[in-house]
């Protein structure tokens, strides 16, 4: 036991920061999302409240087991060697313990005031991103983020099913703009943090094929998010204040795309990071206000 284990005890926070609450908060506005655009009014309380809740005790559950697994890498790197983990704060048991209680509980909520089948789909992503991609994909492959993007991508799915015990085509649209969402939002913290994935020895692609390969697949990726955006109109599932706030969005993000490849500066791919999440939140806010403002057809 090191030394900075005694540095001070647990606090509520700690538990907290084990569960990612910012990407937890982004994962339930898609989700939130999902669950109105499933019916033409307002879901009710009844559903969104335990929907919520349950698919963010699992979300939470999965960043808990993330940062177990992922603790001696989090030491090895600046952006992460203060979690509770690698800062001695928190014990693996201790984490063990409070990723297992949470993800029944949230599991039990689900299964009990939602639906079975939001319940098992919220496991199955659980399963996905704390054991496929956190324990075999993120060490395996430099395409890691792809293939374990789809469980991240899972909450607007898991909203429309809380509402409509369904999978929907619409619903695998929206799974299908975060998937593809997800490759230039991460790759581009890679690239920022290169030296660090390197020390680590992640096989994150910045590493493996180069920070200049990185650049393309990122500007490819974002060329086909911005087709991917204009799906959503074209199928009658939005209407034009959706086209038109998405495709601001698309031309902003495909200006940081072209810049990082072609005319980058010291901060332009955390810049391109950080405005990614500002862009998906937005994304999705534009397809709340115009599923109230202009109903489409289902």
């Amino acid at each position: 036991m090191t030394e900075m284990t005694y540095k001070r005890h647990a606090h509520w926070r700690d538990y907290l920061e084990l569960t990612k609450p910012r990407v937890v908060l982004l994962l339930l506005l898609t989700a939130l999302v999902g669950m109105c655009l499933a019916s033409p009014t307002w879901v009710g309380w009844a559903v969104v409240t335990p929907a919520m809740v349950g698919i963010g005790l699992m979300s939470g559950s999965a960043a808990a087991v993330n940062h177990l697994v992922d603790r001696h890498i989090d030491a090895q790197m600046a952006r992460t060697l203060r979690r509770p983990l690698p800062s001695g704060v928190l014990s693996p048991r201790h984490v063990i313990s409070f990723a297992t209680i949470i993800g029944a509980l949230g599991f039990a909520v689900l299964a009990i005031w939602v639906n079975m089948l939001t319940a098992w789909l919220t496991l199955l992503s659980l399963v996905g991103y704390a054991i496929i991609y956190t324990m075999y994909l993120k060490r395996a492959t430099p395409q890691n983020i792809v293939i374990g993007g789809l469980a991240g991508a899972a909450p607007p799915l898991l909203g429309w099913t809380a509402v409509t015990n369904e999978i929907h085509p619409f619903a695998i649209l929206l799974v299908m703009i975060v998937f593809t969402w997800t490759p230039p939002h991460f790759w581009a913290l890679a690239v920022h943090r290169a030296k660090d994935y390197a020390k680590a020895n992640i096989p994150m692609l910045p590493v493996t094929h180069g920070i200049e390969f990185t650049k393309t697949c990122i500007l490819l990726y974002t060329i086909l998010l911005a087709i991917i955006c204009l799906l959503p109109y074209i199928v009658g599932m939005s209407g034009v204040i959706y086209l038109v706030g998405s495709s601001i969005l698309s031309i902003w993000f495909l200006v940081y795309a072209w810049k990082l490849k072609f005319a980058p500066s010291k901060h332009t791919a955390y810049s391109m990071f950080t405005f990614s999440i500002w862009q998906l939140m937005l994304l999705f806010v534009l397809l709340l206000v115009d599923h109230y403002v202009v109903t489409p057809a289902f």
